[in-house]
């Protein structure tokens, strides 16, 4: 009998959308050369793209942002409304649109000239989640989120999420604090809590996360609060809310 768990390594059946004849071409021999992708398609506008979806039920997407009338961004909402989208993986000469693109839940966000490498790690991705979720993009056991990509200065630094220590809500921002560094992700914490492993991570206030493995010890202040000691002299406190879920983690 097979191991229901065994990974489907089936060719992913891929759609590329881009307005740019050359840009096609390019994505098509990078493409070819992939063992792990089923090229099924491509469309050179937005409409087009939405029509070929529905038609040929690609399992992934290849995305361009810039195109005229409907773009990138519009297409991948549209997709959001279906019960079963593909996945969403971006491929764009801007930077610029990142933060609004895992937003809407893309899988990963490419940019022009796309390396081969990094082409293959994207639909190793894709292919990892396979039965891990009920369908690409819509959530469910075992789709979590596995790294972000947020701006910094002049460029987008891919983050890790088993990098990430804690994260603590700053307004309209997440500041995700990774070593003795910090970054902004403009999201909400409840959006950022479900899309994170929680056997990775706990939220222990209404303005934190942490990462499991980075608290050492609670501690009782002897006046009705909680703390969470992360060592090394930093410690978070723990609201109510979420105190039943941290003292879980002690066996109590």
């Amino acid at each position: 009998m097979d191991d229901p768990k065994q990974a489907d390594t089936r060719p992913v059946r891929t759609l590329i959308v881009d307005d740019e004849p050359l840009a096609i071409e390019r994505l098509q021999l990078l493409c070819a050369r992939e063992p792990m992708i089923d090229l099924v398609g491509t469309a050179s506008d937005g409409a087009a793209a939405l029509r070929l979806v529905e038609g040929l039920e690609p399992e992934v997407v290849l995305l361009d942002i810039s195109m005229p009338e409907l773009d990138g961004m519009d297409v991948a909402r549209a997709l959001a409304g279906r019960p079963h989208r593909p996945a969403v993986i971006f491929v764009t000469a801007f930077d610029s649109f990142a933060v609004e693109a895992f937003d809407l839940a893309a899988l990963d966000y490419l940019l022009k000239p796309v390396a081969p490498d990094r082409l293959s790690r994207a639909f190793e991705r894709v292919i990892a989640r396979r039965g891990a979720q009920p369908a690409p993009g819509t959530g469910g056991t075992g789709g979590y989120v596995d790294e972000f990509w947020v701006p910094h200065r002049a460029e987008l630094i891919r983050i890790a999420a088993a990098d990430i220590d804690r994260i603590q809500a700053e307004r309209d921002y997440m500041r995700l604090h990774v070593g003795q560094r910090s970054y902004l992700l403009h999201q909400t914490i409840s959006t950022l809590e479900e899309r994170l492993d929680p056997a990775r991570f706990i939220r222990l206030h209404r303005s934190t996360i942490v990462r499991r493995d980075r608290i050492k010890a609670l501690r009782h202040d002897g006046g009705g609060v909680w703390w969470a000691d992360l060592g090394e002299g930093e410690e978070v406190r723990i609201g109510r809310t979420y105190l039943d879920a941290a003292k879980a983690m002690t066996g109590r």
